[in-house]
């Protein structure tokens, strides 16, 4: 582990991400590094989260905490929940308490799926939460945890259809199947917040510096971009910003796509707790991919 020093004034002088080798972490760690604020960056190899003592020790010394570390298989949640739990739960807890001792402000992700899906507006940031699947449940946990150990310097901001140019994702894959297929069918009856790591480690580093200064309200926040689309939509943008024929790709529904875990059919989140931090709105989703496309184009 490395602590480079902090060289920007008025901002958090020591920050660490916790699972710094994962598709947002990455992200993260690469915002901050190219601002010249070097982070102390920590993957599955460099800290073990489910061991409390190896993350109090980790922990000491910094002032503001990224948690970007999770059990992400949705699927495999539903077969393996307890080991999910020890990831997305307990581990969590640990976290969260090492901050407490160490004076650390915990900025944890969280998911959507922590919402049963069956809204018809925007879920704001205190509507109750009822998982629909395993993955849910960890994930609420960890929530929990991080809520009623820090009820003063916890942060729990709940994203949803993260994309991003490190690790798998949907619009990754659609894009890859492009090149096999000349016909794709893209469920149209979930709806949601395409959101690149780009956008949510931009508002990561923000609500950070403003819970440094005092001026961010702990609790929760919704992390994802504005406006909504459904994975058929999403699929066609991507494909237009790519020039490719959108008509390729074709509408269908959850049902032909089986999966061992139910999906939320609405995943719509409200933002009104940002103003309460001094923020705005995270940008709109199609503005987040043509920027993510553009530079996936440059690399």
């Amino acid at each position: 582990m490395t602590r480079e020093t902090e060289t920007t004034e008025n901002t958090a002088s020591r920050l660490l991400i916790v699972g710094a080798g994962g598709m947002l972490g990455r992200e993260l760690a690469g915002l901050l590094r190219e601002a010249g604020r070097g982070p102390g960056a920590l993957g599955r190899a460099e800290l073990d989260v489910t061991d409390a003592c190896a993350v109090k020790d980790a922990v000491a010394g910094y002032d503001v905490v990224f948690n970007a570390s999770a059990w992400t298989d949705v699927d495999g949640a539903e077969t393996h929940e307890d080991e999910a739990a020890a990831i997305n739960g307990a581990a969590v807890r640990n976290l969260a308490e090492a901050c407490a001792d160490g004076g650390a402000k915990l900025l944890h992700i969280s998911t959507d799926y922590v919402f049963p899906g069956d809204a018809t507006d925007p879920i704001r940031e205190d509507a109750p939460t009822s998982p629909i699947n395993a993955y849910g449940r960890t994930k609420l946990l960890g929530e929990q945890a991080v809520l009623e150990v820090l009820p003063d310097s916890g942060y729990v901001v709940r994203t949803a259809w993260l994309y991003g140019p490190y690790g798998r994702n949907f619009v990754a894959t659609i894009l890859n199947a492009a090149t096999q297929r000349e016909q794709l069918d893209v469920v149209d009856d979930q709806r949601g917040q395409p959101t690149s790591t780009a956008a949510l480690g931009r508002r990561l580093v923000e609500l950070a510096d403003a819970a440094h200064r005092g001026e961010a309200p702990a609790g929760v926040y919704h992390g994802t971009c504005s406006g909504e689309t459904t994975w058929f939509g999403l699929a066609r943008a991507a494909f237009e910003l790519t020039g490719l024929d959108p008509e390729r790709v074709r509408p269908t529904t959850s049902e032909k796509f089986p999966r061992p875990a139910p999906r939320p059919a609405y995943s719509v989140l409200g933002h009104g707790r940002w103003a309460a931090a001094g923020l705005g709105p995270m940008p709109d989703w199609h503005d987040s991919l043509r920027e993510h496309l553009a530079r996936a184009a440059a690399r």
